[in-house]
């Protein structure tokens, strides 16, 4: 360890460099230290001899210099008070210091009668002590202004990355306030450092309050937008509400609830009150679909009975014998079929496959007891046989997706076909 290393040490600690001079107190003997001659003259001695320091007139020689040996006793109980408060820390050391040089100063014209040479050596000790308590202090100034620095610079920094980097706007509010908190708890700085690294941060401060505002001002603006896109998508829902056109209006809820999702956020007073009337108008139209789907699954599952009934009494028809009077059946169990309505579509191509197998069979057999045939009537009655089928595909399948119009305008046109296939028919028999 180096002798810088342990003044230093010794200074923070606050002891003594080095050990006390040894003094007398001139109380205790003054005759050992000094005399008052028959003029009045007070001298003290000195390893240089005799020296005046004062003159006595009021009382008795002995009371005289015992008047001045009290004066050197208090020079040195200063100098010990001096001294106990630079060994424990306590004292100022420059004001220690200049009270020392005070009473250093003070033993070159002497006006007391002592130990002298002992004061002295004490004085001058105290006075490195106080140099090196003042220097100790200056060092320990510096190195806490050398720390209050850094920190301050380390505030400084993480102040500068939330100003410039963060997107979390509470947290780093908060944070920039706590470092603030900290920034004025912390002292002994240079005033002009200070001011360079206020500037940095309040800079910062700025920074993230601007673009946190700009934050919550495009936030703002969105959400307006995301209000008035909303408002629209609730008109168009509740307009929709009581529509009877189950499938397109189905489809057309479901684009509008993936609109309503990419809308974005309103503000939230304005979306709860949007997205109660959206639900409600939701809720209407699915809830008359559900009511009108379920009378009319009853009515499917009706009409179901009443085909199975028919289908039944076709597939009893024997077009083996009179030709003409299964003819005279099958278009009288057709014409009740085609009375009835629809029914449920996973029965559809079941029942209606039934039901051609008997027409099929009773053509059949209607054919072959036909001696002569017309090739062009034959085909003329099977082109219409084929748009007759084709036309009740197409309406089963309006049907089975829930398209009312389309399966109507399809089953017409069949019913048209039918028509003109049973006259085809009627032409062909009749020769």
């Amino acid at each position: 360890m180096t002798e810088h290393n342990h003044t230093e040490q010794r200074l923070e600690t606050g002891a003594q460099p080095g050990p006390r001079p040894s003094v007398s107190r001139a109380s205790r003997d003054p005759r050992r230290w000094g005399r008052v001659a028959p003029d009045g003259t007070v001298y003290t001695r000195t390893t240089e001899g005799e020296r005046a320091v004062g003159s006595w007139q009021a009382g008795t020689a002995e009371e005289g210099l015992a008047h001045f040996a009290r004066r050197f006793d208090d020079l040195l109980t200063e100098a010990e008070l001096l001294q106990s408060r630079l060994s424990s820390g306590v004292g100022d050391p420059k004001q220690a210091l200049s009270r020392v040089r005070t009473l250093r100063d003070g033993l070159v014209e002497p006006t007391v009668v002592g130990d002298l040479v002992g004061l002295t050596a004490f004085l001058d000790h105290l006075q490195r002590h106080a140099e090196e308590s003042l220097a100790g202090a200056k060092a320990a100034r510096e190195r806490a202004r050398a720390r209050a620095t850094a920190r301050k610079e380390a505030l400084v920094v993480e102040a500068e990355r939330i100003g410039a980097e963060s997107t979390q706007w509470k947290a780093g509010g908060d944070r920039l306030r706590t470092i603030l908190d900290e920034w004025k708890t912390i002292r002994g700085v240079d005033r002009k450092v200070d001011e360079v690294l206020w500037r940095r941060f309040s800079k910062a401060r700025d920074a993230f309050a601007r673009r946190r505002g700009a934050h919550f001002a495009d936030l703002d603006r969105q959400r307006v937008g995301a209000r008035n896109r909303k408002e629209e998508l609730v008109v168009e829902a509740e307009k929709l509400a009581d529509s009877t056109d189950w499938g397109a209006t189905a489809s057309r809820f479901r684009n509008l609830m993936d609109e309503w999702k990419a809308a974005g956020r309103a503000p939230k007073e304005a979306d709860d009150a949007l997205w109660q009337r959206f639900r409600a108008a939701q809720e209407r139209f699915f809830s008359r679909r559900s009511t009108t789907f379920s009378e009319r699954d009853s009515e499917l599952e009706q009409n179901m009975t009443r085909k199975e009934e028919l289908v039944a009494a076709a597939e009893r028809i024997d077009p083996t014998g009179d030709a003409e009077a299964a003819r005279s059946q099958l278009r009288r169990i057709q014409e009740r079929w085609e009375s009835l309505g629809r029914v449920p579509r996973e029965r559809v191509r079941e029942l209606e496959g039934r039901l051609r197998a008997v027409e099929e069979r009773v053509r059949s057999a209607s054919n072959a007891q036909r001696r002569h045939v017309d090739p062009e009537s034959e085909a003329r009655v099977a082109q219409f046989r084929e748009r007759v089928e084709q036309y009740e595909a197409q309406a089963a399948k309006a049907r089975a997706a829930g398209d009312d119009r389309r399966a109507t305008t399809a089953q017409a046109q069949a019913d048209q076909w039918r028509e003109w296939l049973a006259a085809a028919e009627r032409a062909v028999t009749s020769r």
